[in-house]
């Protein structure tokens, strides 16, 4: 029944309108953000579950730096190893000529001075290779009790790093002259055992950079199979949505329409009167 105190059509075709155009909004946000859950409301299970996999996303982009971290900590350890190794040899090299039995005591003293300064060197070596500002090699730092880098998702996923000292006196070096065979004999012994030793550390520290190695390849695998399925859930199907935001569209201009149409009824109602 037409009336004119209450113009029913236009309340209808502005709920409508209201409707459409808040739709024409939600899908608008969708493509402009690229994601199919703009609010809770959208997805509310969807979103906690997305929420959960940025959260592991997050940890797992720090591990991964983590793990770079611990392996730079290694090789820096294992390239001072490594010299000392190489000092170790010159050292056992002196203690073979000198128990060559056609050394002088001038020579003797010669090699004295060398083997001196190599020991010094060991001793500089162990001191000031540092990481971030901490000592690896000196003995008394957190990495000789053990320093843990968290390399997954939860605080109990970690890898520890621990570093013995290599200083001379961890290494077991206590000649340090060479004054005949005898003692070259003898600090002979001691350098054997100290290349055992520094031969030993770089083997765990080989044991662990490899460890490192294949727990970034995890962490990898990880993150690309996670930002996966949180792209599937929160992600916008981009082709769907513009469809859905056209549908939308031509629906609100079509409820503009109808409003205006709506809001003509009650003055061709008034002709009536004339």
């Amino acid at each position: 029944m037409p009336v004119i105190s209450t113009n029913t059509a236009a309340n209808t075709a502005l709920r409508y309108l209201n409707n459409n155009s808040a739709a024409q909004s939600e899908s608008l946000a969708k493509l402009s953000s690229g994601s199919r859950i703009v609010s809770a409301k959208d997805d509310a299970s969807g979103l906690a579950i997305a929420t959960s996999m940025n959260a592991d996303i997050s940890a797992l982009n720090q591990a991964a730096t983590n793990v770079t971290s611990g392996t730079s900590v290694l090789n820096t350890a294992d390239g001072a190893l490594s010299n000392i190794a190489d000092i170790l040899t010159r050292m056992n090299a002196l203690t073979a000529q000198a128990q060559s039995g056609s050394s002088s005591d001038d020579d003797l003293s010669y090699i004295t001075a060398e083997y001196s300064q190599l020991m010094e060197e060991i001793d500089d070596i162990a001191t000031t290779t540092t990481f971030n500002g901490v000592a690896l090699l000196d003995g008394t730092s957190a990495y000789s009790t053990g320093v843990d880098f968290m390399v997954g998702t939860s605080s109990t996923d970690i890898i520890t790093v621990t570093l013995d000292g290599a200083d001379t006196t961890t290494l077991g070096l206590t000649t340090t002259a060479i004054t005949d065979s005898a003692t070259a004999q003898s600090a002979m012994e001691e350098i054997d055992a100290a290349i055992t030793t520094v031969s030993e550390m770089r083997a765990n520290v080989g044991a662990s950079l490899s460890r490192f190695e294949f727990r970034g390849d995890v962490i990898s695998t990880s993150l690309e199979n996670l930002k996966s399925a949180e792209s599937s859930i929160s992600g916008v199907d981009i082709a769907s949505e513009q469809t859905n935001f056209t549908n939308y569209q031509t629906l609100t201009s079509a409820a503009i329409s109808a409003l205006s149409q709506a809001n003509s009824m009650s003055q061709s109602l008034l002709k009536l009167l004339q």
